[in-house]
């Protein structure tokens, strides 16, 4: 009963958006919308930015199952970029009305869940520490963030195949090269 509460929250919440700023919606608004009380509400969500957040993980890792291999992550990545699309009102209203680092802070876990899987998949056999392969990930979750942002800042205009095609000719072995440099028992 709680996820069909969040979805029927997150779904009055899509609809508010497409009549006015997220800024301009209260929390009486949704409930309202929902069907439900205030304190339903807060049973799941401490404030608006919460339900914002639960949605845009929710939607990320609907997109990323089992997507987090070195074969997949191409797919996993496109798949996060067809669904931000087919919430494109809610995210532009969205990226409007909150800063971009509390975009940032929707999108990087999701990303950086999905490099976490295909560095640990390159890394197999290798003796590579921890803080280095999360280094590894790091560095290429603010590449995707960053790749990801421009395009929401664009309007979404350019078409998402083209861009992760991009991105992967970019990542093509590097991810592997750079465990090759941290390998403890490298020669």
């Amino acid at each position: 009963m709680s996820q069909t509460t969040k979805r029927a929250l997150e779904a009055s919440l899509k609809h508010l958006l497409l009549q006015k700023p997220l800024n301009k919606i209260t929390i009486n608004d949704i409930a309202e919308d929902c069907g439900i009380s205030r304190m339903t509400f807060y049973y799941h969500f401490k404030d608006i930015y919460d339900l914002v957040e639960w949605a845009c993980v929710e939607d990320a890792a609907r997109a990323l199952e089992g997507k987090k291999t070195y074969a997949t992550w191409q797919e996993g990545f496109l798949n996060i970029f067809h669904a931000v699309q087919d919430n494109k009102p809610f995210i532009m209203n969205v990226y409007r009305s909150v800063s971009r680092e509390r975009i940032e802070q929707y999108l990087a876990p999701l990303i950086r869940s999905l490099l976490l899987g295909v560095v640990e998949e390159q890394a197999a056999g290798m003796t590579v520490g921890e803080g280095d392969k999360q280094s590894i990930a790091c560095f290429y979750q603010y590449a995707f963030t960053g790749t990801m942002l421009e395009w929401i800042s664009g309007g979404m205009k350019e078409d998402p195949a083209v861009i992760v095609e991009r991105v992967s000719v970019i990542v093509h072995g590097n991810i592997s090269r750079a465990l090759e440099g941290f390998r403890a028992d490298r020669p």
